[in-house]
C-alpha cells in the first residue's frame, strides 16, 4: 500500500530504488555497578572497542581514492580526533574507574553530557555537531556489543538502493555512494551535518528528519525518494513513477541549461548587476565556486581549521589554508571570517568556556578571539601573510559594539608592525568589516559603520535572536520564517545605512541562496548575495526573471506588512 513519509530535504533530487535499513546502535545500559575487581577488565574492553573503531575509520580511508577521498578525509578525521580527545577519553576512564559504570552505560553518560553541549550552541552548523558524536559513540558501542555477540555488522550496499537510517556517518556514506547507493532517508539529524553537506556534494537526494521511516519502511520495499518535494514514497504508484520519469528528463534539461549560466553576468531583466559570492570552508567548495562563476568568496569558515586537530592550529598551518585559499580564487576577492567558535565542546585546545549558563548568549565569535588575544594574533598573521596572493578581506563575527572592531583594528596593527620587523611581505590594505547578526549591532549599526569598511549580514543568527526562536524547532516553524515584518525592517535598514555610508552590504546567511527569497532581498536593496556553491546558477537564473525597478518600487508595501503571511502575499503577488 503506497504511504508518504515527510522529512527535510538536505539535499535536493529524485531516487528510485529498494530501501535497505539499518537499525541503530541501541544503547544497552546496564545499570549494574561494577565491582571493584571487574573494573580493569571492562576497561580494557572499552578501549578495545575504541581502537577497534579507530581501525574502522583507517580502513574506510584506504578504500577511498581520489576527488571522493579529498572530499571526505576532513570528516574522517573530524570523527578520528573524537575518538582521540582527551577529555571524551578522561571522561570515560573515570566514569568507569571512579563512577563504576560499565563501559555501555559510560559511552551512554558521554553521548548525552556532548549532546547537551551542542544541543545549547545558537549556531545551526555548529549545533549539528551533536551528530557527529552520535556516529563515534555508536560506532564504539557497536564495537563494544560485537565483542559480546561476535556478530559482525558491516555497513555493505548493493547497487540501486536508498538507505534508511536513524542517522550515516560521511565517511559511510562516501563509501556506499563509491558502490551504488542512490539515496538517504534519515530519521533523525540535520541539513547543516557533516553528512548533509557531503551529500549536496555527491549530488545524492538525502532527507532529514523523517521521523518514522525505520518503523514504517522495511528492507527491499520499492522508494521513491523526492528531496525536491520533501517526501519518501513507498511502494509508488504507476502515477509517482511517470512524475519521477518527467522530474528525469526536466532535471536534466535544466542542468544542460544552467551550465550556459557558469561564466554569464549576473544581471536583473532590467539590466541591474548583482554579485554572487561563495560561501566555502574546504578545498571542493572553491573549485565549484570558480566553475561555477562565482565573484568571490564572500565567507570563508576559519573553524574547520580548529576542529579538526588536537591543540591549536599553528600560524604556518593557518597561513598554508588561507594562501591556498586565495590561489584558489584566481585573483578574485576572498573574505575571510576570523575565528567564530562558542560553547563548542569540538575545539581540543579549550579555548571555549566550559559551564556557561546559556552557551547562546556567552563568550563566542570575536568575544573569544580578544579572551585571547595571542591565539588572535596568530590568526591575523596567518591572514596578512596570505594576503599578498590575491584580494583578502576580514570578517568579525558576533560583532556588537564599534569597541570590539576597534580592538581587532588594533590588534592587526601590532601583527603588522610585528611582520614589517621580521621583513615579511604585507598587503597595503586589508578592509576590515562586520558581520551584522546581532540585533544590537543591526540597531546601532551607524555607529559601526564608522569603523567596519563593509557589513556581511548573518540571517541565520540574526533571524533566532530577533525572533526568539530555533530555527531547529519544528514546534515554532510559524515563528522562524524570515518574512517576519521585525526580521525584514531590520534588514532593510541595515543595508540601507550601508547604501548611505557608500560602504558594501552583502548576505551571506541561508536565504541568501534559496530563490524563494531573492525577489525578497532585491527589493530591500540588496546587490551582493553569498550561498552555498551549489546555489549560484539556480540565483543567477532567478535574478535573470526579476525587475529590480519594480521590486523596489514595492519594498515600501512589503515593510509595511503586519504578518509574514501578508508579507508573503504582497511578494507573489508582484512577482507573479
Amino acid at each position: 500500500m503506497r504511504q508518504i513519509l515527510a522529512g527535510t530535504t538536505a539535499a535536493k533530487g529524485m531516487a528510485l530504488g529498494r530501501a535497505r535499513l539499518v537499525q541503530p546502535s541501541r544503547y544497552l545500559v546496564d545499570t549494574r555497578p561494577l565491582n571493584e575487581d571487574e573494573v580493569d577488565v571492562e576497561l580494557e574492553r572499552l578501549h578495545h572497542a575504541l581502537d577497534t573503531a579507530r581501525q574502522e575509520l583507517r580502513e574506510l580511508r584506504g578504500k577511498l581514492h581520489g576527488a571522493l577521498a579529498r572530499e571526505v578525509n576532513e570528516f574522517i578525521d573530524a570523527h578520528s580526533l573524537l575518538l582521540d580527545d582527551p577529555e571524551l577519553l578522561r571522561g570515560l576512564d573515570d566514569l568507569v574507574r571512579i563512577g563504576h559504570y560499565r563501559p555501555g552505560a559510560a559511552l551512554k553518560k558521554q553521548r548525552d553530557r556532548l549532546a547537551a553541549v551542542f544541543e545549547a550552541m545558537d549556531d545551526p552548523y555548529l549545533r549539528s555537531r551533536k551528530e557527529d558524536v552520535d556516529q563515534v559513540i555508536s560506532r564504539v558501542i557497536s564495537a563494544l556489543q560485537r565483542q559480546t555477540s561476535r556478530e559482525e555488522r558491516k555497513l555493505a550496499a548493493r547497487v540501486g538502493e536508498i538507505l534508511i537510517a536513524d542517522t550515516i556517518a560521511p565517511a559511510d556514506m562516501a563509501h556506499l555512494a563509491g558502490a551504488g547507493l542512490l539515496g538517504v532517508v534519515a530519521s533523525s539529524g540535520s541539513p547543516y551535518s557533516h553528512s548533509a553537506i557531503l551529500a549536496r556534494s555527491l549530488d545524492l537526494p538525502m532527507l532529514v528528519g523523517a521521523r518514522d521511516a525505520l518503523s514504517t519502511i522495511h528492507d527491499d520495499d520499492l522508494i521513491l525518494l523526492d528531496a525536491e518535494r520533501g517526501e519518501a514514497v513507498v511502494h509508488p504508484t504507476a502515477q509517482d513513477l511517470a512524475r519521477y520519469r518527467a522530474w528525469q528528463r526536466e532535471a536534466a534539461a535544466e542542468g544542460r541549461r544552467l551550465a550556459t549560466l557558469a561564466n554569464a553576468p549576473t544581471r536583473t531583466r532590467d539590466g541591474v548587476d548583482v554579485r554572487l559570492y561563495a560561501n566555502a570552508e574546504m578545498p571542493p567548495d572553491i573549485a565549484m565556486a570558480r566553475a561555477r562563476g562565482a565573484d568571490g568568496v564572500g565567507l570563508y569558515r576559519t573553524e574547520f581549521l580548529f576542529l579538526r586537530q588536537k591543540g591549536l592550529p599553528t600560524e604556518d598551518e593557518q597561513f598554508i589554508a588561507y594562501r591556498d585559499l586565495v590561489l584558489g580564487m584566481g585573483g578574485l576577492p576572498v573574505t575571510i571570517r576570523t575565528l567564530d567558535l562558542g560553547a563548542d565542546k569540538a575545539d581540543a585546545a579549550g579555548l571555549v568556556i566550559r559551564g556557561e549558563d546559556n552557551p547562546a548568549l556567552g563568550v563566542r565569535g570575536v568575544r573569544l578571539s580578544l579572551r585571547y588575544p595571542a591565539v588572535f594574533s596568530t590568526q591575523i598573521r596567518a591572514i596578512l601573510r596570505a594576503a599578498c596572493y590575491g584580494p583578502v578581506r576580514v570578517l568579525v563575527p558576533m560583532v556588537t559594539q564599534p569597541d570590539e572592531l576597534i580592538a581587532v583594528r588594533t590588534l592587526f596593527k601590532l601583527a603588522r608592525q610585528e611582520l614589517k620587523r621580521e621583513n615579511i611581505d604585507l598587503p597595503e590594505k586589508l578592509q576590515l568589516g562586520a558581520m551584522i547578526e546581532v540585533p544590537a549591532a543591526a540597531i546601532n549599526v551607524r555607529a559601526l559603520l564608522e569603523h567596519a569598511d563593509f557589513l556581511a549580514i548573518g540571517t541565520n543568527d540574526l533571524a533566532q535572536y530577533v525572533l526568539a526562536a530555533d530555527r531547529g524547532n519544528d514546534a515554532l516553524d510559524n515563528i522562524y520564517n524570515p518574512l517576519q515584518p521585525a526580521l525584514l525592517r531590520l534588514l532593510a535598514y541595515v543595508i540601507t545605512e550601508g547604501r548611505r555610508a557608500k560602504k558594501p552590504v552583502s548576505l551571506c546567511g541561508e536565504i541568501g541562496g534559496d530563490t524563494n527569497f531573492t525577489a525578497l532581498l532585491l527589493a530591500l536593496g540588496l546587490c551582493e548575495f553569498s550561498m552555498h556553491p551549489s546555489q549560484l546558477l539556480h540565483v543567477r537564473d532567478r535574478l535573470t526573471s526579476l525587475d529590480h525597478a519594480i521590486l523596489r518600487a514595492h519594498a515600501p508595501r512589503i515593510l509595511r506588512s503586519r504578518t509574514h503571511e501578508e508579507a508573503e502575499a504582497l511578494l507573489a503577488s508582484i512577482t507573479g
